[in-house]
């Protein structure tokens, strides 16, 4: 689903992006501040091909120009048969830009007055640009300028970095946890998060129809504003850390993505698996090439789920007698209803053992396992192995298959 938020505002990822296009067109008429009668330039512009290094050109051209450029009629050569399109802008002065966190100020320069040299205002006046300002300025450049920015009208309208509507992830991306066996369940920090935005953006929209005085409506934009950027990002350099009622940071979207303990590093390029023994290796000359030698403990620990079936009832009969505490033998029993027996608290469990059941036993000799060294750097990193009970807590591994695993003994 999507929230429909009551004032736009800015996206915390784009809004160095949105700063820098609002130093490159003309705040009043939505014109490219540039020069267009500068080949140089324009030639140079037009070598280049890359988005990304198309904006810091023309970005690097525009952001000192504090005046639209404007057509005058004096530039224009009537016997010209083709007319080169010049500034067509309005000529309206431009204002310098300053982001403080998540605001964008817009402060003009001292102008002299047309009838004296008197400063127009003592202060230069520095105002606070609402996102919503800001994109009624995107909404104005043309294609042709956009796609002198590096921008595309097709594909990446510079509007679009400024949020009007928030998408909502499924339950599954904030699943709500259990507490106190299940009887009470708390909320995931995104869900309260979105609750939160949900809030914030009703009150801007009864202030409005209210008509509470606009400096109240400000503040609660930028509460809105505050809970959109760190629902995202809560790490957010000059803006306070939105906190739990317990007093710890909210978890945001690009803290669960980033870094070693991420979605992305810590839970799909490597993750905890079951079913898997991790220990030192020992060199042993007198296994077979396709052997591991693995210690005891593990073997009685990790278990292979055996089918019953009238072939090997009376063995799996006897492992299961044996229970989990003597090798070989079995930790569980699952019935063919799924359920499970745990054989550390069921002694009576091996008189019916029936066909169809399964016995998860312990490892036997002669079980094929998956052995693995990380790095895995190729597919011979990870090779099957067949299973050979040895005592001490070392895996042991034939000298001669140590290079496709590139493993050593040194400890």
């Amino acid at each position: 689903g999507h929230i429909e938020l009551a004032r736009p505002v800015f996206h915390p990822g784009f809004i160095i992006k949105v700063k820098k296009i609002l130093e490159c067109v003309c705040h009043s008429c939505g014109k490219l501040k540039i020069d267009l009668k500068d080949a140089q330039f324009v030639n140079e512009l037009n070598r280049t091909r890359d988005p990304k290094k198309r904006l810091l050109l023309v970005w690097g051209a525009a952001k000192s120009r504090m005046q639209c450029l404007a057509t005058s009629p004096t530039d224009e050569d009537p016997n010209d048969p083709n007319p080169q399109p010049l500034g067509g802008g309005c000529g309206d002065f431009q204002p310098t830009i300053r982001k403080e966190g998540l605001k964008l100020f817009a402060q003009h320069k001292k102008q002299p007055k047309d009838d004296d040299d008197q400063m127009r205002s003592v202060q230069p006046d520095k105002r606070l640009l609402s996102p919503s300002e800001v994109y009624a300025i995107f909404k104005k450049i043309s294609d042709d300028d956009l796609s002198m920015l590096g921008l595309s009208e097709e594909y990446a309208r510079p509007e679009w970095m400024i949020l009007t509507v928030l998408p909502v992830p499924p339950p599954p991306v904030r699943p709500s946890i259990a507490v106190d066996g299940g009887v009470m369940r708390s909320e995931d920090d995104l869900t309260y998060k979105l609750g939160d935005i949900i809030k914030a953006s009703a009150n801007v929209r009864r202030c409005e129809q209210e008509g509470a005085p606009g400096h109240i409506i400000t503040e609660f934009e930028q509460l809105l504003q505050f809970h959109v950027a760190t629902y995202m990002d809560n790490d957010i350099a000059g803006i306070p850390q939105a906190l739990q009622k317990s007093g710890r940071p909210v978890k945001a979207i690009r803290a669960r993505l980033k870094g070693k303990e991420g979605r992305l590093r810590g839970n799909l390029m490597g993750k905890r698996v079951d079913f898997s023994a991790r220990t030192v290796i020992t060199g042993d000359p007198n296994l077979e090439l396709d052997e591991v030698g693995v210690p005891k403990s593990i073997a009685m620990n990790l278990t292979f789920p055996e089918r019953v079936t009238p072939y090997n009832i009376s063995h799996l009969q006897e492992l299961v007698r044996n229970g989990p505490q003597t090798w070989p033998g079995a930790r569980y029993v699952v019935r063919d209803t799924g359920e499970r027996i745990d054989l550390r608290y069921n002694k009576r469990a091996d008189a019916f053992l029936q066909f169809g059941w399964v016995v998860e036993r312990h490892l036997q000799n002669g079980d094929y396992v998956l052995f693995n060294r990380q790095p895995s750097l190729h597919k011979m990193s990870m090779m099957s192995h067949r299973v050979r009970l040895m005592p001490y807590s070392t895996f042991r591994l034939n000298l001669s298959v140590t290079p496709p695993y590139n493993a050593d003994f040194d400890g």
